[in-house]
């Protein structure tokens, strides 16, 4: 069997994600790459910017452990209390 029968697949948005970075809070940088997702390790607040908005968003009180099923150019450090995140794309 090799290594990984689904690297003919093609990517989608509800497809798994095929790679993971550590995200570092930012007020001035968007990410590297826009997520499918972010792992949350410690709860908190997150507050970020969608890839297609304007304005950042804050999202409150999500709980550690939550995979939260959203397309981020950027993470706030500025509102963001959340900590141990990790992006998904």
């Amino acid at each position: 069997m090799p290594f990984d029968p689904f690297e003919n697949s093609s990517d989608s948005l509800i497809a798994p994600a095929k790679t993971a970075f550590e995200i570092s809070p930012d007020d001035n940088a968007d990410l590297a790459g826009a997520t499918k997702a972010i792992y949350v390790g410690t709860g908190g607040n997150i507050t970020a910017r969608p890839v297609e908005s304007e304005q950042d968003v804050t999202f409150h009180n999500v709980v550690a452990g939550t995979v939260l099923a959203v397309r981020l150019r950027a993470v706030r450090s500025s509102g963001t209390t959340a900590a141990d995140l990790v992006g998904l794309a």
